[in-house]
């Protein structure tokens, strides 16, 4: 429902005076972790990887991104708070009136618009021709203020914390540590999962029954919501079987300690989540633990976005069963002993803005 009387639709070409094609190219990028790199894609807003500051490629901060291009993502619009590189996949549109709240009343309108990009149509040609209705002044502009005003007023206060954290509206961006920490401050080492990680086979090929107020998760093979795909209890998970007919399974094989990471061997292959909880999970879920230590959500996060890295190995239909991850690589940051450097890990991600909000 439009929350204003007085509307009109406004193209992109007159919302955004400016519009620049991002130029970047992953393979003429040098490592780093300064600078987001951007691309076709829908989620993670559209982070391919992070790499060094390039000044001849980096576009300027506080812009609305729109994919033009890709399978699965062309349609989807993003904001960019910050400077980045991105591919040629992306236009920046740049509005000296956009601000976080302002960009997100506008990408839900946009958004409105993907539909119009499936069967392979491309956004480009017709981008600048895109129209979407916003409230206007007594003279035909876009009012900006009431826009702003909305959100601020009618939206952020029902808002969840998390969707503030992901927008960066009213959280505190504080890092927890100040440190200067880089990645290139360590050398890196290729190791076998089965030196890192103890390889757990997650449990039920059919999910228990969902009970909107049970609590302990069940995590299954999405690349959303942090793996969880329900909610179940401790009653339901004892009387439900693996395949949904007897035999039945003691409880501590359905029902996974908290610190972990589950990865998704099937569906949405390769995603990564750190798990602060006790949880079950579907078949189709790799329960990570560390070998050595306990994992605590820093090196969680940490270790998450590294696994995500290899996603692009289990395209075309490839599983990642447990038989086969094992004798799968990881790259890690090594101390003086050629170990893991649990601690870089952990101070590295603490480093972070929004640490304080894991």
């Amino acid at each position: 429902m439009n929350p204003f009387s007085n509307t009109r639709l406004f193209s992109v070409k007159e919302l955004f005076p400016l519009l620049i094609n991002g130029k970047g190219n992953n393979n003429i990028l040098s490592d780093g972790d300064s600078t987001p790199y951007l691309g076709a894609k829908k989620d993670e807003n559209g982070v391919m990887r992070y790499c060094a500051k390039d000044s001849s490629l980096t576009m300027k901060g506080n812009c609305i991104c729109f994919i033009c291009n890709g399978a699965g993502s062309v349609g989807y619009t993003l904001y960019m708070d910050r400077p980045f590189i991105a591919t040629s996949d992306i236009v920046a549109g740049y509005n000296d009136n956009l601000n976080p709240y302002i960009a997100m009343y506008l990408i839900s309108l946009f958004d409105l618009e993907r539909p119009r990009f499936s069967y392979g149509r491309k956004w480009k040609k017709t981008l600048k021709d895109t129209t979407i209705p916003l409230p206007q002044t007594d003279s035909g502009n876009v009012d900006w203020v009431a826009i702003d005003s909305y959100i601020k007023n009618s939206i952020m206060p029902i808002l969840p914390s998390r969707a503030k954290t992901i927008w960066g509206l009213g959280v505190d961006k504080t890092p927890i540590t100040q440190n200067s920490l880089k990645l290139s401050d360590r050398d890196w080492k290729w190791f076998r999962y089965d030196e890192v990680f103890k390889i757990c086979k997650g449990f039920y090929n059919k999910k228990p029954d969902h009970n909107p107020n049970g609590d302990i998760p069940f995590i299954g093979a999405t690349d959303a919501n942090n793996g969880v795909t329900s909610l179940t209890d401790i009653e339901t998970i004892m009387i439900s079987t693996k395949t949904g007919d007897l035999p039945n399974s003691p409880l501590e094989e359905k029902i996974f300690k908290p610190n972990c990471i589950t990865v998704s061997n099937n569906g949405s292959v390769g995603y990564a989540f750190y798990q602060s909880k006790a949880f079950t999970c579907s078949h189709d879920v790799n329960p990570l633990y560390l070998l050595d230590r306990d994992m605590n959500k820093y090196i969680g996060m940490f270790l998450c976005s590294i696994i995500e890295l290899d996603r692009y190995r289990w395209n075309y239909g490839r599983k990642w069963r447990p038989i086969r991850m094992p004798s799968s690589m990881i790259k890690l940051p090594v101390n003086s002993s050629g170990k893991p450097d649990w601690q870089f890990m952990e101070e590295y991600i603490k480093r972070l803005p929004f640490s304080n909000q894991i």
